[in-house]
């Protein structure tokens, strides 16, 4: 079997998924010609060599509907011939997608492709798909198919976790992302222009450098009228264990919605004859697991824990992690099950500071992994999501 290798890993800024945010305006189309250029310049790449595009999106309707993978290859003008592929795993979309460029490397379907991710969250609100298991409360409790904040509030129940402890960490991932943007740290970040608003948007907008540990506290339960509807019982039930659920995410201490978009260049070792570069990093292993559906967004910590046992590897023989913060519960959870040093672990923040652009949040993990490891000159490092349902996938990258 081939090698994988990442040539370049590039996205967006994370903007607020709101009218006033900086991306608002622009269609998914748009954005996502901003990296493909992009890419095609840095790299020196030739389009007619790409031989398929994968792209992650979990709100495949309306403007991010019939296959935005292709789709917006044909809007950006891109040679008829190159395939497009959209898929949706949730929140663990944009990871997939890497895996599934990279694995037609590796099986020989292709020398190049392009990997990533697109959510604009402003014009295309998570949910407005209408899925039945999300949208028909019995169906849902029926097949254990949960809201991904009853799943984080049934994992702070079992494990214990306080209001006081989530709240720590969604403190510490505004202050490590306000710090890493002010350093520049984000150096993935391509610039776009938004000619609605004529403004160039440069940064990640979401941070929220100036919240408190009391603004966080202050803050209500979210998901508590959900668990009175029927889904506290059916957590207390199949975990004899718990009288309650404790309901202590809050719109402080979950991840932010975003509109983003992010792409990672792919390819075998003789791509590098072509391009006149060399790889940034190697693709090593890949894990894709489902834990509990109740839990939700447990995937993320089983993924990665999967992947380091078939690698036989340990939390300490790993420079970096970046995994989803799906929820403050789920990086204490990823924590404590892998024994991950706080200092290894979402160094410059998370999608709770960050911003969680659904579909394109695992090219943007993978891209601020690679931009870190570069800048400490280290080598392996693991990124991981969380999807509904229980679903995760992880991957190993060495850098080069």
């Amino acid at each position: 079997m081939k090698q994988a290798f990442i040539y370049d890993a590039i996205r967006t800024p994370r903007a607020r998924a709101k009218a006033d945010g900086g991306l608002a305006g622009l269609t998914p189309f748009q954005l996502l010609e901003v990296l493909y250029n992009a890419l095609e310049k840095r790299t020196h790449l030739d389009r007619n060599r790409v031989e398929d595009v994968v792209l992650g999106c979990v709100t495949q309707v309306g403007e991010q509907g019939g296959n935005i993978a292709k789709a917006s290859l044909l809007y950006s003008g891109w040679p008829d011939h190159v395939p497009g592929l959209t898929v949706n795993r949730y929140c663990s979309s944009g990871i997939d997608a890497i895996n599934i460029a990279a694995m037609k490397v590796m099986t020989g379907q292709a020398q190049c492709t392009i990997a990533g991710g697109i959510e604009m969250m402003s014009r295309v609100p998570m949910l407005s798909d209408k899925a039945t298991l999300f949208s028909d409360s019995a169906q849902a409790l029926r097949h254990r198919m949960l809201m991904m904040g009853s799943g984080a509030d049934l994992i702070a129940s079992l494990f214990n976790m306080s209001r006081q402890q989530v709240d720590e960490i969604a403190f510490q991932s505004q202050q490590r992302a306000a710090h890493a943007r002010a350093e520049g740290w984000f150096s993935s970040i391509i610039p776009v222009f938004n000619p609605v608003k004529d403004i160039m948007v440069s940064d990640d907008e979401c941070i929220r450098e100036r919240i408190s540990m009391d603004d966080l506290s202050a803050l209500k339960p979210y998901f508590a009228d959900i668990g009175a509807q029927g889904v506290d019982a059916l957590q207390c039930s199949e975990h004899s264990q718990l009288d309650s659920i404790r309901h202590i995410h809050t719109a402080g201490n979950s991840p932010a919605m975003a509109d983003a978009a992010s792409l990672l260049l792919i390819g075998d070792e003789s791509l590098s004859k072509n391009l006149g570069k060399k790889p940034r990093a190697r693709i090593v292993a890949v894990a894709t697991v489902c834990d509990d559906p109740l839990e939700v967004v447990s995937g993320c910590a089983k993924a990665t824990s999967a992947l380091m046992s078939k690698q036989g590897l340990k939390a300490a023989d790993i420079d970096l992690f970046e995994l989803h913060e799906a929820f403050a519960a789920t990086s204490i959870k990823c924590q404590r099950d892998l024994n991950i040093d706080d200092e290894k672990l979402n160094v410059n923040g998370g999608c709770i500071a960050l911003g969680h652009p659904m579909g394109a949040t695992g090219g943007i993990m993978m891209g601020t992994l690679l931009d870190e490891l570069e800048r400490r000159k280290s080598k392996t490092g693991i990124v991981a999501a969380s999807g509904a349902a229980g679903s995760g996938t992880a991957i190993l990258i060495q850098c080069l």
